[in-house]
């Protein structure tokens, strides 16, 4: 079940969902706006080795925007904080967004209960676009969990996206024992 905007906010208020910074106006629905930092961070290899711990290159998005570039994977960030304890958290790309051919995550939408940062988008486009700091780029929508949680996400001992973080996080693959 999603939760509605009224649930949304009473999550909110009862510290079960944390969103900082907040803003009403981007409340929808059932689901909350976040938008794109200042900062992308692209990988420094071409080829990435999923047993080794693949470096990233940091860009701040000047004040006029920065042209995002087909065949390139941007690691982006969220300027929101978000915390959810009581929900499961999905992120979903914009609809505005999509039509200008920005996906904004690969894989990763759904965020666990206990999930505690800001998050790093994963994006790609089709056509070249220019794209700004805080911009509308996604959507959280939240699920409500049916029955007791044993294993929250931040404190789970193996948990690799803990730190708390303003900028992009690359592939913490390599901590996986495979």
């Amino acid at each position: 079940m999603i939760l509605s905007d009224t649930k949304i906010l009473e999550s909110i208020q009862n510290g079960q969902i944390i969103i900082e910074p907040f803003d009403r106006k981007c409340l929808g629905t059932n689901s909350y706006d976040v938008h794109l930092s200042k900062y992308l961070a692209v990988y420094d290899n071409k080829i990435l080795d999923a047993k080794k711990h693949n470096t990233i290159r940091e860009i701040i998005i000047p004040e006029e925007g920065f042209i995002i570039e087909p065949g390139t994977l941007y690691l982006g960030v969220t300027q929101e904080y978000t915390e959810t304890h009581n929900s499961v958290p999905f992120l979903e790309g914009k609809s505005s967004v999509g039509r200008l051919g920005i996906d904004i995550h690969a894989t990763a939408g759904k965020g666990d209960v206990g999930f505690c940062n800001t998050w790093t988008l994963e994006i790609s486009c089709v056509h070249p676009v220019r794209v700004y700091a805080g911009m509308p780029i996604g959507q959280l929508i939240y699920f409500k969990v049916d029955g007791d949680i044993e294993n929250y996400y931040n404190k789970k001992q193996n948990a690799k996206y803990i730190n708390k973080t303003e900028k992009p996080v690359e592939s913490m693959m390599w901590k996986n024992k495979f």
